[in-house]
């Protein structure tokens, strides 16, 4: 018999804890931050929707779903779309059906745009899939850039290459793995904004809850989860930045940025290898670089691990609605139409992020 619960964070209890506690210890593909408990008290800190699904069986916990709930019980995973990574947080292997307890926690649809394809849950809702670029140090920094060094030579030598150039070709730099300068934060924020802007992407550091999650995380004390902010300096001057989220073992590449004066030496790929070489040493077996079809990710990861996307909906009429927004796309894309083919999806996922951004 499936027991279901929704709740906030700040209601599950010790029990409950502990469980999450054991699920995610035991199981190498919940290592990330996104799945910690200081993630979800950073998440409930900044945003009233947090909520938990408590999946129990017979008396005992079976998993836990954390979500943001939307109106008319429209859901998304935990950090909305800060999130590249979401899923069930459980046994490993553990089968639930994701519609029976949407049903019971009251949801009528669940977005989710990064859930672990391994878990079962995902899988017959799941309308495309990607892959989450990993830099494997679990034998050492060394042993990684010998072995990628082999498999990608070209785009090793030309990383060496810029290696040289920012130590011949300037007076002073000094890389920070740890910056805590609060000013460096503000920048590297204002930096990345700026970049969204310029691109055409939105901004998403333009609405409060997502900066007041960088300094959640930043602040430190969390379970698991930690900002961690790291710089480069050239010639006395910001020249790369990164804001990313660690645990104990993992961490996610998340904001970076420099300074497009000092793209010759490759400013942000060398802060990021010598992220790599530094936290490598302190223990970090995992630089999780989420998914795209970057050159540098492709040349520098190890691995993938695989990544869904899709919606669940339980019989209602938001689901019903839910269900005829995916058909328009599905026929809209069939049409010989060109790039006018995909303006539909292109509305929806527009509309999507925005609500997404802005919970209610």
């Amino acid at each position: 018999m499936i027991e279901v619960e929704t709740c906030r964070a700040n209601a599950l209890g010790p029990r409950e804890r502990e469980a999450w506690r054991c699920f995610q210890a035991a199981d190498p593909s919940l290592a990330s931050p996104y799945f910690s408990l200081g993630f979800l008290d950073a998440m409930a800190a900044v945003r009233a929707d947090t909520r938990v699904i408590v999946v129990r069986q017979n008396g005992q916990i079976t998993g836990f779903l954390p979500y943001h709930r939307g109106a008319l019980g429209h859901a998304r995973p935990l950090g909305g779309p800060l999130s590249d990574h979401h899923g069930f947080i459980a046994a490993r292997g553990a089968q639930f059906d994701l519609v029976e307890i949407m049903r019971k926690a009251g949801v009528t649809v669940f977005d989710f745009f990064g859930a672990l394809a391994t878990q079962g849950a995902f899988r017959s809702h799941t309308g495309e899939t990607d892959g989450s670029w990993v830099i494997d140090l679990s034998e050492g920094y060394e042993t990684w850039l010998a072995t990628r060094s082999a498999i990608e030579p070209k785009a090793f030598r030309n990383l060496r290459a810029r290696r040289r150039k920012l130590e011949d070709e300037t007076s002073s730099h000094v890389f920070r793995i740890s910056d805590d300068r609060p000013e460096v934060l503000e920048k590297a924020l204002e930096w990345k904004s700026a970049q969204y802007r310029r691109t055409g992407h939105f901004d998403v550091f333009s609405v409060g809850w997502t900066r007041d999650l960088i300094d959640t995380l930043v602040g430190g004390g969390l379970e698991g989860a930690n900002g961690l902010v790291s710089s480069l300096e050239i010639d006395g001057r910001l020249a790369a930045m990164h804001v990313g989220m660690r645990s104990d073992t993992v961490l996610h590449y998340w904001f970076p940025v420099y300074d497009p004066e000092f793209s010759k030496l490759g400013p942000g790929l060398n802060l990021l290898m010598e992220i790599a070489r530094e936290l490598s040493s302190a223990g970090l077996r995992e630089i999780h670089l989420g998914p795209g079809e970057y050159d540098f990710k492709r040349e520098l990861a190890s691995w993938q691990f695989p990544l869904a996307t899709g919606f669940a909906a339980a019989p209602s009429l938001a689901g019903t609605a839910r269900h005829m927004a995916s058909q328009i796309e599905t026929v809209a894309e069939a049409l010989p139409l060109g790039s006018l083919s995909s303006l539909p999806a292109r509305a929806f996922r527009r509309l999507d992020r925005y609500a997404a951004f802005r919970p209610a």
